[in-house]
């Protein structure tokens, strides 16, 4: 029974996130101290499993795991390469995951063996030093390394930036030229208001179309109708031969089309990632073994998945929810 939402729109994405510790801090997610779930609280890997599995069974096509940094979660490949087994049976279309390059020098050749053709590796500078500011803990350099291992392994690779203003916005065009220059996609994205941080988001906040105006003045772009399955716009451009995307969640969503619903890693089911109507499925998972029980309270919720997000920036707002992008996943 596949999910169709009261809107018509038919689920088949689902993100889910396996953990909110992350080993960097990057100033626009986190705040520097955070506080992270007791271990209690979190699903198994068993359980993340199951949860995935019964996803895949309603009509998941398309699973991405994400976090925080899922590959810091430990054991993590042994729940990679269960949900893979799901892609050689033909009932998953692709299995992806969203990093921020640490551990990819490790993970990555296991990654491919497991499935994963494909990741996201989110990257918001080319400044060793910038990298440093804004991740607050990470090195560069391990990143690059990360980045180099996976293409070996012969994982596809997008980049993902968020545009922010007074940061980065000025280094777009040669992250642009780096990313094409090895067959990398690159996505720009809008910084979204989730959850308390230490800098005020006006400052930083950067709307797309001011961005591409100013790329266009250096780069010849044709709309294209290339989808990966997420929010993104996609573009070709003229000099490089490659392809960029926008995510707009600000200056012009894309609910309309939604097929996504988000999994945290403590079991509770967000339907839109900017609302905080949630379905609890830890509880659900727990109390029966039986898939039909699940199965039902997926369906509850699904029929609950709003039209749209809310989402402002401006400097009277609190942030649009307050749980932090690492809580939810990207």
């Amino acid at each position: 029974m596949p999910m169709i939402d009261t809107f018509g729109r038919a689920v088949t994405d689902l993100r889910v996130s396996v953990t909110g510790r992350c080993d960097f801090r990057c100033t626009y997610c986190m705040a520097e101290n955070m506080t992270f779930l007791p271990k209690k609280d979190l699903l198994s890997l068993e359980e993340l499993d199951r949860l995935c599995s019964a996803f895949v069974a309603k009509g998941v096509r398309k699973l991405r795991l994400t976090g925080g940094e899922p590959l810091v979660r430990k054991n993590i490949m042994h729940l990679v390469r269960s949900i893979g087994r799901h892609i050689e049976t033909g009932h998953l279309d692709e299995l992806t995951l969203t990093t921020n390059g640490s551990q990819l020098s490790r993970f990555a050749q296991e990654l491919y063996d497991a499935g994963v053709r494909r990741i996201n590796v989110s990257l918001d500078t080319l400044d060793p030093q910038k990298f440093r500011e804004i991740t607050r803990w990470g090195d560069f350099a391990r990143v690059m390394e990360g980045i180099d291992a996976a293409q070996k392994a012969g994982l596809k690779i997008k980049l993902n930036a968020v545009a922010l203003k007074g940061f980065n916005e000025h280094e777009i065009p040669d992250m642009l030229r780096f990313a094409h220059g090895r067959g990398m996609d690159l996505t720009v994205i809008e910084t979204m208001p989730m959850g308390e941080i230490e800098e005020d988001r006006t400052d930083r906040y950067l709307p797309l179309s001011v961005l591409r105006e100013n790329l266009e003045k250096e780069f010849t772009f044709r709309d294209i109708p290339f989808k990966t399955g997420g929010p993104a716009r996609y573009v070709e451009v003229a000099e490089t031969g490659g392809r960029m995307g926008f995510i707009t969640p600000m200056t012009h969503n894309f609910c309309e089309g939604c097929n996504r619903v988000r999994l945290t890693c403590t079991g509770t089911l967000y339907m839109c990632l900017g609302q905080n109507d949630a379905a609890d499925l830890r509880e659900v998972l727990r109390e029966s073994n039986d898939p039909a029980h699940l199965a039902a309270a997926i369906d509850e919720a699904i029929a609950r998945k709003p039209k749209g997000h809310d989402f402002i920036i401006d400097r009277n707002n609190r942030p649009a929810v307050s749980r932090h992008m690492s809580v939810t996943g990207g």
